[in-house]
């Protein structure tokens, strides 16, 4: 791992392979390990870079709130750093949000967007209800209780859970709660995807609990032009439940 200073934070990254540029985001609340399957099945066609997110894996974390939209500014700032003006960018739910976000606010430096069990609308209001709850009830009894509730519902695949279960036992409390909080506030950005010009995949599972596959359909909708791939029996976690078809179908973003 290497790492930056940028935005008041060390943000560490991994990068391998060589090709096009491609940055692999990952979810909450997880690392870049998540992605490590299908970055060793791209690094032959691609530059893949896979940053832990502010406050996740070995990057710090403010204690002061921030946005998803200043979450973005820290991938900017890496690509800055890496001397990259344009990429590729595929992110796992938060992931995902954060994607988005760049694209919004970067559209010129982005080549192809990959959104892997994620969604481009905001939080309902009983949702940020529910992400404010869970960031008290972090900061009240620690990251071990998102751990115990989440496990499950990435997946069914016992070896994905003894890994995800794992991976968030390590995060910090205020990673996670900056992270809900973050999320919470985001903007829907369905009318903006709606306008891209660029290559889009959405990849999801049809078992996928946490974030129903009707969203990806509802970007679909608005955005015929995506690929839109469906996998079967997969659920919160495609990259690791079906990494081989995760990393052939992002392969849509070299077009």
């Amino acid at each position: 791992m290497n790492a930056i200073a940028v935005n008041g934070i060390n943000l560490a990254y991994a990068r391998r392979g060589k090709g096009t540029p491609l940055m692999l985001v990952h979810g909450y609340p997880l690392d870049h390990t998540s992605w490590d399957e299908v970055a060793s099945l791209l690094e032959n066609e691609f530059d893949v870079i896979t940053p832990d997110l502010r406050g996740f894996g070995q990057s710090t974390t403010v204690e002061t709130p921030y946005t998803i939209s200043d979450m973005a500014d820290d991938l900017a700032g890496l690509l800055d750093h890496l001397g990259i003006k344009k990429i590729a960018l595929a992110g796992h739910s938060m992931g995902g949000y954060i994607a988005l976000a760049f694209a919004k606010k970067y559209s010129q430096r982005v080549s192809g967007l990959g959104l892997v069990s994620s969604q481009a609308a905001a939080d309902s209001p009983e949702g940020k209800d529910r992400r404010y709850q869970t960031a008290a009830d972090v900061a009240q009894k620690g990251v071990g209780i998102v751990a115990e509730a989440m496990t499950p519902k990435l997946s069914t695949d016992v070896r994905v859970q003894a890994f995800v279960r794992a991976v968030i036992e390590q995060q910090s409390s205020p990673a996670v709660i900056g992270a809900l909080k973050a999320m919470a506030g985001r903007e829907d950005l369905m009318a903006h995807l709606s306008s891209t010009t660029f290559p889009v995949v959405l990849i999801h599972g049809n078992a996928d609990v946490l974030i129903p596959i009707e969203r990806a359909k509802e970007i679909k909708a608005v955005l015929p032009s995506a690929q839109f791939v469906e996998l079967q029996g997969a659920g919160h976690m495609p990259m690791m439940e079906f990494a081989r078809e995760t990393a052939e179908n992002l392969k849509f973003l070299m077009s």
